[in-house]
């Protein structure tokens, strides 16, 4: 494991007469530099675990903060933005992004009930502008600060000749930790267990090839036109953090009744609720008890897409899905909306039967079946 941002490379100590890595491309001084302007941030995305800091070829997390579980499991993830990196590029703003790549790795952790203890990342550039770096770094370390998450380590590689000099793509990995007896999964749902949304913030990070599609080529639309159904830019609108749920689900978690949470991303809605679902089990969720925000429709309007296909691929509004126990709804609704989430029923879980059809087969090709059923109100 590399050092935090660190950009792989040498500098010689006498000036060189043949080929150098500075003229096939590669700068490490300005990976260095980079690193001075991205330290601050890296120092607000810590935990007391933590052992060292940059510099080191490998984050050092202490390991002892474990023995307060009686049988811990490590759960881990890794994921990137997928084409959202595009937008920030066209835009030319790089600060957000990483929000939205912290939010796509501890979000697929704490659904199984486990706390997200720390994530490294890796940025590959085509060429290192150090303050673009260190922005990138800047929303990545917010969105550990955001989920309580050590930001432990990190690489940055320049590849010339494979990225042009203003791409970039980005990934990050993550470990957390639950009690095994604590292990939140298909297991513990059951027949009569109730469907509790919350709210995404927009596309989050799921569906841009798709969105992309629409919006810039069939509609021919510019980042910076301003939309009125949006309230803003389209560019504002698409660049629109990913929300981090991580501490309201813990929080939602520690009061008891969560059988089961599906974070909605690639794949949409019933895939990855189904996937939470055990098999002979068929959850249904009802559309009228929410209305997604415009820029769904609007991607439905401009290319036709149809509502199903928008299920298969977006959030539609739902950033997760509970599986709760139904004398524990009213007060998880409650909790979450005082931590700012909205929350609300949106289905329920009962027996499958032969006439049950999944909108979408179980992401991972396991689980039970999922239908959206009705009209949006």
């Amino acid at each position: 494991m590399s050092a935090p941002e660190e950009v792989i490379g040498h500098r010689a100590t006498t000036p060189p007469t043949g080929a150098t890595y500075a003229a096939a491309g590669v700068d490490v001084e300005a990976g260095e530099r980079a690193v001075e302007l991205m330290r601050s941030a890296i120092a607000r995305a810590q935990r007391p675990e933590v052992v060292g800091g940059v510099g080191g070829f490998a984050g050092l997390f202490d390991a002892t903060a474990l023995t307060r579980f009686r049988r811990p499991l490590l759960a881990t993830s890794t994921d990137g933005v997928g084409t959202k990196v595009d937008v920030a590029r066209r835009m030319d703003v790089h600060d957000t992004i990483g929000i939205d790549l912290v939010a796509m790795v501890v979000d697929d952790l704490v659904v199984c009930g486990a706390e997200p203890l720390f994530m490294t990342d890796y940025i590959a550039v085509g060429s290192v502008v150090p303050e673009r770096v260190a922005a990138i770094v800047t929303g990545i370390a917010e969105g550990c600060r955001r989920a309580g998450v050590a930001l432990v380590g990190g690489e940055t590689a320049e590849h010339p000749g494979l990225l042009a000099p203003d791409e970039y793509d980005v990934a990050g990995a993550g470990t957390g930790v639950v009690e095994a007896d604590e292990l939140l999964g298909p297991d513990r749902v059951r027949a009569g267990d109730v469907l509790v949304a919350m709210a995404s913030s927009g596309l989050h990070s799921n569906g841009y090839s798709l969105a992309r599609h629409v919006l810039f080529e069939r509609a021919g639309w510019a980042l910076d036109r301003h939309v009125p159904e949006l309230g803003r830019t389209l560019g504002e609108e698409l660049l629109e953090p990913t929300r981090i749920y991580t501490l309201d689900v813990l929080d939602l978690i520690s009061a008891g009744g969560v059988h089961a949470v599906s974070h909605i991303t690639g794949g949409g809605i019933a895939a990855n609720v189904a996937r939470v679902l055990p098999a002979g089990l068929h959850g249904e969720i009802v559309r009228a008890s929410w209305t997604p925000p415009p820029i769904f429709g609007l991607i439905g309007e401009l290319g036709g897409v149809a509502l199903t296909e928008r299920e298969r691929t977006f959030n539609e509004g739902l950033g997760m899905v509970a599986v709760m126990a139904p004398e524990s709804v009213t007060g998880g609704v409650r909790r979450l909306a005082a931590r700012g989430v909205t929350a609300w029923v949106c289905g329920h879980v009962r027996a499958a039967t032969a006439r049950d059809h999944s909108d979408s087969p179980a992401k991972g090709g396991v689980g039970g079946t999922v239908a959206l059923v009705g009209e949006h109100a």
